[in-house]
């Protein structure tokens, strides 16, 4: 409150105006703006006083668990991180590790900044901003491509890329045709399996299929292409060291160890440094026209984005004009 001394009242007192009510003279006005602004400036102090309150009373809620330096820890940025299925001695245990790693952070980032020089805190502080906004800016164009980007590819466009890039599709490992099947270690009926596998009719298929029961593991497709390495996979008989002398074109083969019998015949067969057949290599091909996609439509995006802000006058390069 504004205290005003005796000799200034008389002073005011005989500078007020003696014209008539109502007037619209300059000293009127001012005396009128003098009586009606107090009350305004009271309710200006009391929402003041009240969003101070709040402001403090929001601080004072806030629970604190640890300090360093000027840097708090909260019970509220803790809580969230504590799973449901965690027992009070497992909490206990959490928030207690918690702490410590951040406190030995907060006190490394407190002395990395006092034995750091200028030049490179000011260093890293790009750094990290220009992470930011990557973050941000990548996760922006994501949601961008994924909301507009064509995934549908078709069987022709995916016979096209292969003849253009055939060369480049050179393979790094052998790959077979083949089927085989595990047999338990005394499955009476082997001799007849092996002979439906050889000759391999309608017929044969249908029989292996109604007795398939009895298998420990089949594979009859033998369409498909499959790395040694798969196949070495199932069938543990197979190694890297024999697979050259059973996995060959036309070749039948019959291994036997404590797990089981392994019968198979090899129908087809490419090495390494072999092209790689269309139906082997189309779902990396389609991951490929998808990727060629949305580097296009980055690139697009980003010459929009900059054709946009020039034309409203959002972005502008200065520069020496000759």
């Amino acid at each position: 409150m504004l205290l005003v001394g005796a000799a200034t009242k008389n002073l005011l007192m005989r500078m007020q105006p003696t014209c008539e009510p109502r007037c619209n003279c300059y000293f009127c006005g001012m005396l009128m703006l003098q009586k009606n602004i107090k009350p305004f400036i009271g309710l200006i102090i009391l929402l003041f006083l009240g969003s101070c309150s709040s402001i403090f009373r929001e601080k004072a809620e806030k629970e604190p668990l640890a300090r360093v330096g000027d840097s708090y820890l909260y019970k509220e940025d803790v809580a969230s991180l504590i799973r449901d299925d965690m027992s009070a001695q497992d909490s206990a245990l959490f928030v207690t590790n918690y702490i410590n790693n951040w406190a030995s952070v907060q006190l490394l980032l407190s002395k990395s900044k006092i034995n750091l020089s200028e030049e490179e805190l000011a260093a890293f502080d790009r750094l990290v901003e220009d992470y930011r906004a990557e973050l941000y800016t990548r996760a922006y164009v994501e949601a961008l491509v994924l909301q507009a980007q064509d995934t549908a590819v078709t069987t022709s466009q995916l016979r096209s890329y292969y003849e253009r890039e055939k060369d480049n599709f050179k393979l790094n490992e052998k790959l077979v045709q083949l089927r085989f099947v595990t047999l338990p270690s005394q499955f009476l009926d082997k001799d007849q399996v092996i002979t439906k596998m050889k000759d391999w009719e309608e017929s044969d298929k249908n029989y292996l299929d109604s007795i398939a029961v009895q298998f420990k593991k089949i594979h009859f497709n033998d369409s498909i292409w499959v790395s040694a390495s798969r196949v070495i996979e199932e069938i543990p008989a197979l190694t890297s060291l024999n697979e050259a002398n059973y996995l060959k074109k036309s070749q039948f083969f019959e291994l036997e160890d404590s797990l089981g019998v392994y019968l198979g015949r090899v129908k087809e067969v490419l090495e390494v440094n072999d092209i790689a057949p269309f139906e082997y290599i189309s779902p990396d091909i389609k991951q490929l026209i998808l990727n060629r996609r949305r580097l296009d439509y980055v690139k697009r995006l980003k010459t929009e984005i900059i054709d946009e802000a020039t034309q409203k006058n959002e972005f502008e390069v200065y520069g020496n004009k000759e």
